[in-house]
């Protein structure tokens, strides 16, 4: 009988992205059943892998620590108590799968001595019987070939204690829980935007109901489930992680709309300078009042008594703790002067937010490209990296269009992604003159520096499209994009100020 696994973990196994082997399945090249695969065509369309190795991890690995750069990832065991119940749950498999076993050995057994009756039935019947016990020693002796797919199957069975594997109905997103997070935390971690607000186990905004499967409570919380809610599998994600492989019914963000405006008093971690006149300023937020946010929408940040401006997070909603904002130290700019001369670690910031509506169409497959101008880097940093969470783009290319060299202010994250991503590219694009202030030419610029990504992609028509930058750069690179194909319904702009 056939081994099957779900989509998310069979790309785990063989260290491969999830989108990589949806397009195999499109493509004919690798069969699915209801969503699954069977190990034996994952074997044959991979036959390189290594499972003395740590492939299903490494490339997770490699994206948070180079590319991501603002935290180290921990592959860190479950904890003791969550660890015994998978490896009791394992247990339970095996002992089914070994009486399953004794079963069939017994069966075989029977009819061994059932084919030694008939040798003395006649010359018919014994060659019958002989050729029967031939084709039955054939196929027993057969399972030494099936080696690689027990191996798979171990594999699979080590990376289940690991990490389990999460369903959300009714959306269809897939995650996995891994070392001591929560449902909540790791749903976060994979740019899930499901509901919640304290994340610490007082407002009850991220109850859901387990379909199947089953949790373990590993923290404590003030937010009562009454009884009725608890029959039904009501829980709440920050407080409970997954033990087996399980489904939850819970809500999840589906536009700007669904998050609500929020103000919260963060604290400077750190304000490091970055290439050019940027700075980057990390915020924290308390652990019970974090900033839930989309990635690409912005947050009115106010430092001092009353001097603030709006800038574009340019970190990941899957940390939403720590935020990120690329702030110009241009000359005259009160906000950045306070920040660059004033403002020290730890000191209080208010932020408000989530605003505006540059934000990824998730319903959307296609390939992406992100044209970033100057600063407008820093939300599409943002999508990204949420982007790259979500493993659901076949590619990613970004631009970066900048005046001059030095404007490229963060030149070793794009790099870091190219190296870890296969389906991530990157370009940088210069003009050599100040774009913003180019009159009567700042159009041709911008056309001839474009002309670039339709020499790649000469079908604009199949790729979902995301500029940001300023309002005047953002007219003619939308004037220049339409008039070569780009449909209108798939370019989404932010302006940057």
């Amino acid at each position: 009988m056939p081994q099957f696994l779900n989509l998310s973990r069979a790309a785990r196994l063989v260290g491969e992205t999830r989108v990589a082997l949806q397009k195999k399945i499109k493509d004919g090249v690798l069969p699915s059943f209801d969503g699954m695969v069977a190990a034996e065509d994952l074997l044959r369309i991979y036959p390189d892998i290594q499972f003395e190795d740590n492939t299903a991890f490494e490339r997770v690995a490699q994206i948070k620590d180079k590319a991501f750069g603002k935290r180290v990832f921990e592959r860190s065991l479950p904890d003791k108590e969550v660890l015994a119940a998978r490896l009791t749950g394992l247990g339970k498999e095996l002992a089914e799968n070994h009486a399953a076993l004794k079963r069939y050995q017994a069966v075989v057994e029977g009819l061994e001595k059932q084919l030694k009756r008939w040798d003395s039935g006649g010359a018919e019947m014994g060659a019958a019987a002989a050729a029967l016990r031939m084709w039955m020693h054939q196929e027993l002796a057969a399972g030494d070939a099936q080696a690689r797919s027990t191996n798979l199957t171990i594999w699979d069975s080590f990376l289940r204690v690991m990490a389990a594997h999460v369903k959300i109905q009714p959306s269809g997103h897939e995650f996995f829980v891994e070392g001591a997070d929560t449902l909540l935390e790791a749903a976060l971690r994979a740019g899930l935007a499901l509901n919640y607000a304290c994340s610490n186990g007082n407002c009850g905004q991220c109850k859901a109901r387990v379909v199947s499967g089953q949790i373990m409570k590993v923290r404590p919380h003030d937010y009562v489930i009454h009884e009725a809610e608890k029959a039904a599998g009501y829980a709440l994600m920050c407080s409970n992680t997954a033990v087996t492989d399980v489904v939850i019914e819970a809500a999840e963000a589906q536009s700007t709309s669904d998050i609500p405006l929020q103000h919260i008093t963060a604290h400077v971690k750190s304000i490091e300078p970055l290439g050019g006149q940027m700075l980057l300023l990390h915020l924290q937020t308390p652990r019970n009042n974090r900033l839930r946010f989309l990635a690409g929408q912005n947050a009115t940040l106010q430092v001092g008594h009353s001097i603030s401006a709006e800038f574009p997070v340019a970190s990941c909603p899957c940390d939403d703790r720590n935020l990120q904002f690329h702030i110009r130290n241009a000359p005259g700019n009160r906000f950045a002067d306070y920040v660059a001369t004033r403002l020290q670690n730890g000191e209080a910031v208010a932020v408000e937010g989530p605003k505006g509506e540059f934000v990824l169409n998730e319903d959307s497959s296609r390939p992406l490209i992100f044209i970033a101008f100057g600063s407008g880097f820093a939300p599409v940093k943002s999508l990204i990296e949420h982007a790259t969470a979500l493993d659901t783009a076949e590619s990613v290319h970004l631009y970066w269009v900048t005046s001059h060299e030095a404007d490229l202010y963060f030149p070793n994250w794009p790099r870091a992604m190219a190296d870890a991503l296969d389906n991530f590219r990157y370009t940088p694009l210069v003009a050599g003159a100040d774009l913003e202030t180019a009159a009567g030419r700042q159009k041709h610029l911008i056309n001839d520096l474009l002309q670039q990504v339709a020499d790649k992609y000469p079908v604009l028509g199949n790729f979902d499209v995301y500029v940001a930058g300023s309002e005047s750069l953002l007219d003619a690179a939308k004037e220049w994009l339409l008039a070569h194909g780009l449909p209108g319904t798939q370019l989404t702009m932010g302006a940057v100020r």
